[in-house]
């Protein structure tokens, strides 16, 4: 089946999961993507929340596949916030999190944030760019509607996540 590096990994990326975009005009962004691509808000932040706000937009039942972050400095270049790479069950995050340290790599976050209730954690590349690994990201039911913001359960530990799960986040 696998050869080669990632046949010695503890863990297996399943798919990049999401991006996550920092934008200068968030208002146009968001019309653009949704209007022009046609992808669906899941959940907004407003700024008191994420300093210029904060989209999440969705193309299937993933809670978001793009999330974008206004406020923004025009450069020359596209700002990457993050992107995320999906593994199939929270102890391959768990895996993943003891083989990142054992290379030296430092997390920088770790848990569960808010919207989405994903359990993941956050680390630069070498070139400083952020990524996240994850597990059981929400699912947007037919009706269109994410999970109630009452209903987030920050954690700032991959211990304390597994252990006050969301409703529904059926973790082993």
């Amino acid at each position: 089946m696998t050869e080669g590096p990632r046949a010695s990994l503890p863990f297996q990326l399943r798919k990049i999961g999401h991006v996550v975009l920092n934008v200068v005009d968030l208002d146009a962004s968001l019309r653009f993507y949704t209007e022009v691509l046609g992808l669906e808000i899941s959940d907004r932040y407003p700024d008191s929340m994420v300093p210029g706000g904060m989209v999440f937009l969705r193309c299937n039942t993933d809670h978001h596949g793009i999330a974008l972050v206004g406020g923004a400095v025009k450069s020359e270049r596209t700002s990457l916030n993050h992107f995320a790479l999906e593994v199939a069950t929270v102890e391959e995050v768990f895996q993943a999190r003891a083989w990142l340290r054992k290379r030296g790599t430092p997390i920088h976050f770790e848990g569960r944030r808010r919207a989405g209730c994903q359990i993941a954690i956050e680390f630069q590349d070498p070139d400083g760019n952020n990524l996240e690994i994850y597990w059981n990201i929400d699912q947007v039911g037919t009706t269109g509607g994410a999970r109630p913001a009452g209903e987030w359960r920050p954690a700032r530990t991959l211990e304390d996540a597994v252990a006050n799960p969301v409703a529904g986040q059926r973790v082993p």
